[in-house]
């Protein structure tokens, strides 16, 4: 990984999780199952950041919640992956706009590595190679957290529409099935669930 001999894994927990189940591999193997129901775009063709990387942000929020980062160390690695997503989407916003980094320059490939070393605790080579994903893909680090917050504000408004009929598992199955898609879409189809 990145050059190195060893890894360490009180870091990765939250990684399988958003990789894994309940992340993206539960995801996409519902496309998979639903794949007679839905568009050939949303089974062929569709990777809609927001959505997709939103659910995985959201699935490891999920595990949170459940208790599953019940070692120090691994509660840790969670949240040091979480100063790493509001890191990153400084550095997209602040590189592609041309705002100022903390130091009043313009931010920069410099500046990203520094934020990323400094803030999300990054050894110097992950931190180069985020930099450049960064540089070359506007927008992507940007969309994680906008999805994974209109995933939670869903659920949510879910809960509080339907009191004592939401069931997390109906919810979570329902917006799992309806397939990827857009984020306004995405939110306006669960804005109009009924629980079942």
């Amino acid at each position: 990984m990145l050059g190195k001999d060893e890894v360490s894994n009180w870091h990765l927990v939250s990684t399988w999780y958003h990789e894994a189940v309940p992340g993206h591999h539960l995801q996409c193997a519902t496309v998979t199952i639903e794949k007679d129901r839905l568009s050939r775009f949303q089974i062929n063709s569709a990777w809609i950041s927001g959505y997709g990387e939103g659910w995985a942000l959201y699935a490891e929020r999920f595990m949170n919640e459940l208790g599953a980062f019940d070692e120090p160390g691994i509660e840790m690695g969670y949240l040091s992956a979480q100063a790493l997503r509001a890191a990153r989407i400084v550095v997209d916003i602040g590189m592609h706009l041309g705002y100022t980094d903390f130091d009043g320059n313009v931010w920069n490939a410099e500046s990203s590595r520094k934020l990323l070393n400094e803030q999300a605790l990054l050894d110097e080579d992950h931190s180069r190679s985020e930099t450049d994903r960064y540089l070359g893909w506007p927008g992507q680090a940007i969309s994680y957290k906008v999805g994974e917050r209109v995933w939670m504000k869903a659920r949510e408004d879910a809960k509080a529409r339907l009191g004592s009929n939401f069931s997390l598992k109906k919810f979570h199955t329902y917006a799992l099935k309806i397939g990827p898609m857009g984020l306004d879409p995405f939110a306006a189809e669960l804005s109009t669930w009924n629980g079942n």
